[in-house]
């Protein structure tokens, strides 16, 4: 927990503003030049800086369809390792990390030592399930022994489980709590709740259960919103993308009134000034 509070600065909701990067080189739906493509990202890490945003995590959120893991290319992770320096240039000297889709948790701790970054979000990490993408496995083993072999062991590994946008019926005598328990086990350095799918909010019910059965960082990956903020203050961070986009849709460009109605809101929640009863919507 010290090291989450040294990098992240806050010891609750710490805000994690996403940077969903134009398709990639090689996608299908490519069309930015890499210039383009760093250049709107720079902007954007610059949007959440002005407004006060913790940190931020890159991703490749339109390499639509996603490929499997090891399938992810060479030019998606030489894209990204340059699109990162330069976000973490212009978001120094606040914590950046990365997401690539789908499950390439091992470029991604590439990524992230090459351009200085701070964390990777890793899915699949503990147990199996059935992605949109196919069957993931577990990682763990191979991706905490690879981070310590490229001497990377600065990168914080954040892990999903019973992650959005998949089924998880294979675990399913396996409850929430248990897989905390077992990436804590496994090293995590924090576990991540999601609802099913992109925008949807994580069940409160199941971030109580996490909390009171781990001693690691707990975040929220999806459905945070200005108005429901304040029943996840339990959680350590939160990843915020879809939110604070026009119209709260996650294609859709940065919404500098949105953030910053968002960030006021999480400042009072922290304050203590908000609760449940007297929600600001």
């Amino acid at each position: 927990m010290e090291k989450f509070v040294g990098i992240f600065k806050q010891k609750s909701i710490a805000v994690i503003g996403m940077v969903h990067l134009k398709a990639l080189p090689g996608t299908p739906r490519h069309h930015c030049s890499v210039k383009e493509i760093i250049n709107i990202a720079s902007n954007e890490a610059k949007i959440y800086k002005d407004a006060g945003v913790d940190a931020v995590m890159i991703e490749n959120m339109h390499d639509i369809p996603y490929l499997h893991t090891s399938q992810v290319g060479p030019e998606i992770t030489s894209t990204m390792s340059v699109v990162c320096a330069e976000v973490r240039k212009v978001f120094y000297p606040g914590p950046v990390g990365i997401q690539m889709l789908a499950g390439a948790n091992h470029q991604s701790m590439a990524v992230a030592k090459a351009a200085d970054l701070q964390f990777i979000r890793a899915e699949g990490f503990v147990f199996s399930h059935v992605a949109d993408e196919g069957l993931m496995n577990a990682c763990a083993g191979e991706l905490m022994r690879y981070r310590k072999h490229i001497e990377a062991d600065d990168i914080l590994v954040f892990t999903d489980i019973k992650k959005k946008h998949s089924a998880h019926a294979i675990t399913q005598d396996v409850n929430i709590a248990d897989t905390a328990k077992a990436a804590e086990f496994f090293m995590s350095d924090g576990v991540i709740l999601t609802g099913g799918a992109t925008g949807e909010p994580a069940s409160t019910d199941e971030l109580k259960s996490v909390v009171n059965s781990v001693n690691i960082p707990i975040l929220v990956g999806s459905g945070i919103t200005t108005a429901n903020v304040v029943q996840y203050k339990s959680a350590h961070a939160l990843i915020v993308g879809s939110h604070l986009k026009k119209e709260g849709k996650w294609y859709n460009d940065l919404d500098r009134e949105r953030i910053s109605r968002f960030m006021e809101q999480v400042k009072d929640v922290r304050a203590n000034k908000i609760t449940e009863s007297t929600l600001i919507i």
